[in-house]
């Protein structure tokens, strides 16, 4: 069996706390909206933040840590942006019901 370095888990951790970060951006713009409970958007918020504290963990502070923040912020500013433009109904009337 092939050892697994930490770096390679550090790198998967940084991804997914930058996935995670994302989806709490938009959680939390459905949250504003009154679309969501709040508890999901927390939900999130504590799944990035422990994926960018155990990145941290461990070692002194390096590009890596600064990425990873810098892509969790950037994620979640584009989450929430994403989630709070209006996007126009489809109308698949045509597609449904052929004339």
């Amino acid at each position: 069996m092939m050892p697994v370095s930490f770096e390679f888990l550090r790198g998967v951790l940084g991804v997914l706390g930058v996935i995670f970060a994302h989806l709490a951006g938009r959680s939390g713009a459905k949250v504003r909206k009154g679309k969501q409970k709040i508890s999901g958007f927390y939900g999130w918020v504590i799944r990035a933040a422990a994926c960018v504290i155990v990145v941290s963990i461990r070692h002194q502070l390096g590009l890596l840590d600064f990425a990873v923040w810098v892509l969790c912020a950037a994620a979640f500013v584009a989450g929430w942006w994403d989630a709070s433009r209006a996007r126009p109904e489809e109308n698949l009337t045509h597609q449904i019901f052929p004339e």
